[in-house]
């Protein structure tokens, strides 16, 4: 199996950063090809512009993700953005490594989405959730952040945490076709103990071993809506 894990935390010293490592040395003596981008240290550019293109379909306007599509086909993409779409392609499994900032990803990180998820070849026209450009592959978020695991509950001061990652788990990764796995959370990480950081480790490491096992979370498929996404089940 082919993995790429794409990393996104400024401190290499960092929990985070950890778990990066157990990732790469889990997989790799699993028997696994594992491939990293660690978007920090590539100093991997996040703005989407004009300037991602060689060669512009509209030169007077900027339709970013027709330019995408013409750029793919031309061959005139940025090289960045090409040599990312090309890891993402191989890879059978996607690993997304980062802290949680404001309820969200850190922007290196969406700009990596919103630049490498190119139109045409990820997605497009009805190519979404199961029959999206990345089908057949699977994804898994590994996400560190400094709540406590009771404040993320149904009940809990911000509700759930899946409802806050619904923008990147079914909005981003199951949308473009991807089997989307349940993310795994490391909580409180700030402010636990060095025996909690390594159990939390521990336990990372015993996830990717049975990553296998593991049955990928819910998600829409087209198959249940007619040609104009109306859901079958309201047909008479």
């Amino acid at each position: 199996m082919k993995v790429l894990v794409i990393h996104a935390h400024p401190e290499p010293l960092s929990f985070s950063s950890a778990l990066r490592t157990v990732a790469v040395e889990t997989f790799g003596e699993a028997g696994h090809e594992v491939e990293v981008s660690d978007l920090y240290a590539m100093n991997f550019n996040p703005v989407a512009s004009a300037a991602d293109f060689g060669e512009r379909a509209k030169p007077d306007y900027c339709v970013y993700a027709l330019e995408q599509r013409n750029g793919v086909e031309t061959g005139t993409i940025s090289a960045d953005i090409r040599y990312e779409l090309d890891k993402l392609m191989q890879c059978d499994l996607l690993v997304l490594n980062f802290p949680l900032f404001w309820f969200s990803t850190p922007a290196i990180l969406k700009g990596w989405i919103d630049r490498v998820l190119v139109s045409g070849t990820v997605y497009g026209g009805k190519r979404f959730y199961d029959r999206g450009g990345l089908r057949g592959k699977r994804a898994l978020v590994s996400v560190t952040l400094g709540g406590q695991e009771h404040m993320f509950g149904s009940e809990g001061v911000h509700g759930p945490l899946e409802g806050m990652l619904k923008h990147l788990l079914q909005g981003t990764l199951a949308y473009t076709g991807l089997d989307v796995l349940p993310p795994f959370v490391a909580w409180h990480v700030p402010y636990v103990t060095n025996d909690d950081r390594v159990a939390m480790l521990k336990a990372w490491r015993e996830r990717i071993l049975s990553l296998e096992e593991e049955t990928p979370l819910s998600f829409p498929s087209l198959n249940d809506f007619d040609e104009k996404l109306y859901p079958l089940r309201n047909k008479r």
